[in-house]
């Protein structure tokens, strides 16, 4: 990794909440901000009582911070659809969050497709990412097109744009996607969507932000006018190495040497990695990548938060937003 470029930055009260309605992510990243860089997060649909509380709790301390806009993912193959339809319909509809809906393609057809797009519209969701997604059990086996599906993800951005007024973001990748022979063919797959109606990208997370740097310099050489389009990085302070190497193996990226021996130092010798002081690095190197992008004039930063509050505020304390009052009991 890079040498991060470390500014201060004065502390900037959190914005008051009014209620926003379903504003277009475009329109959110414009609008004023609580910190020195709009910031967003991502959700997953919980798979039981006690992780949806955790989650809503999680919810209403991110909502007292003035995001941008929140996601919630779709689990491979449309494993979580009915909780995600719900969920996010409850997001719309009892926050006043901005909520952006995963949609993945794998295992429907163009008529399920349709059905899922209407869904989330009963709910009051316009702002939809669409994603090929993963093969269902083995994230990195082979990606088989449903008979009556489409192929990629470019395709699903053209249907969700033949059924409304609907704003859709796609997925990129700093390190190419697994799937693409080079990064030349990954950026043209990006610029393939781009160009096919999403109007920004969210990057899968990553922990060299060259690699995000480079990935937004080959888009703008690729095409200028997709390449104006926001690039949105993906991020996650890590609290665990053994969680954060199942992760990046899981989706076929790496972890940077340097990252890696600084995690390994902090997790010692012992039968169990010292999770305080992982954390602590954690937290540290993604303040240290999101101060550089923020120097670097990226239009948001998107925290991955897998449902906890906590270490995606820290970091967001450390930039200049006010999260004490955020973090109290309501």
């Amino acid at each position: 990794m890079g040498t991060a470029v470390i500014r201060t930055i004065g502390r900037v009260s959190v914005l008051p909440v009014e209620p926003l309605g379903q504003s277009s992510v475009i329109e959110r990243l414009a609008a004023p901000h609580s910190g020195p860089v709009p910031f967003s997060v991502e959700f997953f649909p919980p798979r039981s009582a006690d992780e949806e509380a955790r989650l809503w709790h999680a919810v209403r301390v991110f909502e007292r911070m003035g995001p941008a806009f929140v996601s919630l993912t779709y689990g491979a193959g449309g494993s979580t659809r009915d909780r995600t339809v719900r969920i996010a319909g409850e997001l719309a509809t009892t926050t006043t969050l901005t909520t952006v809906a995963h949609l993945t393609a794998v295992n429907h057809s163009i008529d399920e497709l349709r059905g899922l797009v209407g869904a989330y519209a009963d709910q009051g969701i316009t702002n939809l990412l669409a994603l090929r997604g993963d093969p269902p059990g083995d994230p990195l086996g082979e990606w088989v097109k449903h008979p009556d599906g489409v192929e990629y993800a470019s395709e699903l951005v053209e249907l969700i744009g033949t059924l409304g007024d609907f704003q859709v973001g796609v997925a990129s990748f700093p390190e190419g996607h697994h799937r693409a022979p080079d990064l030349a063919a990954d950026t043209a797959n990006l610029v393939r969507k781009l160009r096919a109606g999403a109007e920004y990208s969210i990057s899968q997370i990553f922990f060299d932000t060259d690699d995000f740097l480079r990935l937004r310099d080959r888009v703008v050489a690729a095409d200028p006018e997709q390449g104006a389009k926001p690039l949105i990085p993906g991020l996650m302070p890590i609290t665990s190495l053994q969680s954060v190497r199942r992760m990046v193996e899981l989706s076929g990226s790496v972890l940077p040497a340097p990252v890696a021996e600084r995690l390994a130092a902090a997790a010692g010798d012992g039968p169990e990695e010292n999770r305080a002081a992982v954390r602590a690095v954690g937290i540290d190197l993604c303040t240290e990548m999101s101060e550089r992008l923020i120097a670097e004039g990226v239009p948001c930063l998107h925290f991955c938060s897998l449902n906890f509050a906590r270490a995606t505020s820290e970091v967001l304390d450390r930039l200049g937003v006010d999260t004490r009052g955020a973090l109290a009991p309501a």
